[in-house]
Formats: C-alpha cells, structure tokens, sequence
C-alpha cells in the first residue's frame, strides 16, 4: 500500500506490504531529518565525528553541545562503519553516525546502510531515518548513490526481516527533486504496486 501523507510537518509518502516477502514499512520525506520524531536518525557524518557542514553541521545544531561531547568519547569512525550516541535535544531517542565514501564506492556507501541497520537491530529500535549519505560534498552522484541505499537496505531486510518484522525506515531528502526520484525507485526496487496510491 502506498500513502501520501504529512509526517512531522514534512510531506512524505508511505509504503507498507512490499513484495519479494519483505516485512518492513518505508516512507519517503520530504522535510528537515533533525525534526523527525524516530527512534534514531542517521548522520552522514566525517571520520573523526566532530560535527561538519551539512547534515552532520544541522544535526549537531540542533542536538545542542551534549552530542560533541559524547562524540569525542568515541574515537573516530572509520568509513562504512557506525557508531550509536543518545539524541540530546533531538526529536530522535539516538544518533547513528557513519562516515559514507568520498567519491563512489558503492561496496562502503552499502556498509554505511547495513552496519547503520545493525545498530538498530542491536539496540531494538523501530524506527531509524537515513539521509541521502555521500551526495553532499563527498560527491557521490544522487541517482546512483540511491540504487545503493534502496538495494542495501532491501539486502539487510532479507537478512534480517524475521527479527525486525516491525521495523519502519525512513529516507530523508531536501528538495522535491531527491524526493522523486526516491519515490520512483523504491517502487521498483521494493516491487510496490503503484496502483495502490492512496491519499
């Protein structure tokens, strides 16, 4: 099923029942991700997460000093890896920060994905929000670093759907363009029948 609805004062659209036996529900928005009320939201953060331009810089904003501070305990982050901190004066109960590939890789912008979702998993979360990782200044082509998300997280639900049957994920995105060509491209990857909009 596909809806259009508002979600924290963002548009988005909101798709349940895939194919292919995936168990997971997904919503594309259109919006600000450090307003989204879930249980962690994603940061495309650097290597050494000490807060950036971009997602990183708004996040850590809006976080407030607590999510440095705590960040400086955590010793860097190599690429494609993820490391989990609380949210401070987020609407999100945690961080999840992972430093995607400069220029494209696409096997590190998919371990930025799965481990991101292990995180999740592991520490019994519903609900996790990405953003578009790498397609800032890190320059990784936005069409094809969305394949790799989509395809990504589609692996990581096969893999893991059993045991997260109530998972629900969330890709961010800034302009109405991102968001789409997201919404195009979850419909083929997640086998979503388009006749099933609803508003």
């Amino acid at each position: 099923m596909i809806v259009s609805a508002t979600v924290n004062s963002a548009k988005a659209i909101i798709y349940t029942k895939a194919g292919n036996g995936i168990q997971a529900s997904f919503t594309v928005c259109l919006g600000d991700i450090t307003e989204l009320k879930v249980d962690a939201i994603v940061n495309a953060a650097n290597c050494r997460l000490l807060g950036g331009g971009g997602v990183d810089g708004a996040i850590h904003r809006a976080a407030g000093p607590g999510l440095l501070e705590e960040c400086k305990t955590l010793n860097g982050c190599a690429t494609g890896e993820a490391k989990i901190t609380k949210g401070y004066n987020l609407k999100a109960k945690y961080v999840i920060h992972t430093p995607g590939p400069q220029g494209e890789y696409p096997k590190l912008l998919e371990n930025s994905y799965m481990n991101s979702l292990n995180l999740v998993k592991q520490n019994h979360l519903e609900s996790v929000a990405f953003p578009c990782i790498s397609t800032g200044v890190y320059g990784y082509d936005f069409e094809r670093a969305t394949k790799v998300a989509l395809y990504s997280v589609r692996k990581w639900i096969q893999e893991n759907g059993e045991s997260t049957p109530n998972m629900h994920i969330y890709f961010c995105t800034h302009n109405r363009s991102d968001f789409d060509f997201y919404n195009d491209t979850i419909v083929k990857v997640f086998k979503f029948q388009s006749g099933d909009m609803k508003s």
